[in-house]
């Protein structure tokens, strides 16, 4: 984990210095942080600019303005939630982690991004604090991956939230969709599942605090490396595992291709205490609207007993990608995942014949 932004020393603020009426605070626009504390943490922000951002945070207009590649396609995706963490610089790095995977599922390249900041009200000195260490963890991480911040928007909320609108760009001939899995193919899953018990077990001070420690590592891994080397290996189809946990991802792609699926649960690799807490009972509030998805599964009767059923279900926040390669290439595909930073990639499926099925997934 990369460490917190410098703190700067509290502004004074004789005009407000206390909020005393947090349920009197104004809806609109009149919830927007205020000009002079955005322009005092943009001022702070050490971000790389980019020659292709005609107009950015370096001289902020009403919209930014970037360059397109000559033959080249744009890919857009915006995501957004809650604070699942405390820090909010180390929340900043997984918010951007997050947003960037949809734009590495495609195949494509990140190119900019703008952000959508709440946080919570507070004394001015504090406001300014919490949105320069949010802003600041994404910067670090858009700064890995030569994406730009380009703008964006901040209010004051009830609680602290964050989310990105990307904009990337990839060959038209080049881009990965959910759809194109073939039968014999095999399928790959690059990071370990259990992000949403781990943090439901937190928020219940029922989590070991190396569990979260370790969740949190895996939520700071890129997906851009991984994507590349699915790609050099001729992925045939990808995407991301977050809220839909991985059999509702699985099955997205499954109906997109046509074709029947079988997961393996014991290949599944997992986080570090996500199978105590899930025994335990613990689930994400999003797991019963996910658990909808075993209407899909062809034998449910004998899948439902496995003891790794529930991890099917479980929502992740930025979490790795799921894809599908030929046979032949499964194995230098593998290899290379697990020596450039994913060293619990797995296979974790196959790809078993054409379908359109309303039950195409088999869960051994």
């Amino acid at each position: 984990m990369e460490g917190r932004a410098p703190r700067a020393q509290p502004v004074p603020n004789h005009l407000n210095s206390e909020l005393s009426t947090l349920n009197s605070r104004c809806g609109g626009c009149g919830a927007k942080v205020g000009s002079v504390v955005l322009a005092r943490v943009l001022a702070r922000l050490k971000h790389s600019p980019r020659e292709d951002i005609l107009v950015g945070l370096d001289a902020p207009d009403d919209a930014a303005v970037t360059a397109v590649p000559p033959g080249k396609v744009s890919v857009q995706t915006v995501d957004f939630f809650r604070a699942l963490v405390n820090d909010p610089y180390v929340f900043g790095q997984i918010a951007a982690n997050h947003a960037l995977n949809d734009v590495y599922a495609m195949g494509a390249e990140p190119h900019s991004a703008l952000a959508i900041a709440v946080v919570p009200y507070a004394a001015e000195h504090i406001v300014e604090e919490q949105l320069f260490q949010l802003l600041s963890g994404a910067v670090a991480v858009f700064d890995r991956d030569a994406v730009a911040l380009a703008g964006g928007h901040s209010a004051e909320g009830a609680e602290l939230a964050l989310g990105f609108s990307v904009q990337g760009f990839a060959d038209a001939g080049k881009l990965l969709r959910k759809g194109g899995m073939r039968p014999g193919d095999q399928i790959i899953l690059t990071k370990p599942l259990g992000t949403g018990t781990l943090f439901a077990a937190e928020m219940r001070g029922a989590a070991k605090g190396r569990w979260i420690e370790r969740a949190i590592q895996s939520m700071l891994v890129s997906n851009r490396a991984a994507a590349a080397i699915l790609q050099r290996h001729g992925a045939t189809a990808c995407t991301d595992v977050t809220g839909f946990g991985v059999l509702g991802h699985a099955l997205e792609m499954a109906k997109a291709s046509n074709v029947a699926l079988e997961i393996k649960t014991s290949e599944l690799p997992l986080l570090d205490g996500a199978t105590e807490c899930l025994k335990a009972g613990i689930m994400s509030t999003l797991y019963p609207d996910n658990l909808r998805s075993q209407r899909a599964i062809s034998n449910i009767d004998s899948a439902s007993k496995l003891d790794r059923f529930p991890l099917l279900f479980d929502p992740q926040t930025a979490g790795g990608l799921l894809a599908s390669l030929p046979t032949e290439q499964v194995a230098g595909c593998l290899d290379g995942l697990q020596r450039n930073g994913y060293p619990r990639a797995a296979i974790v499926g196959r790809v078993s014949s054409i379908s359109t099925s309303e039950t195409p997934v088999s869960i051994v």
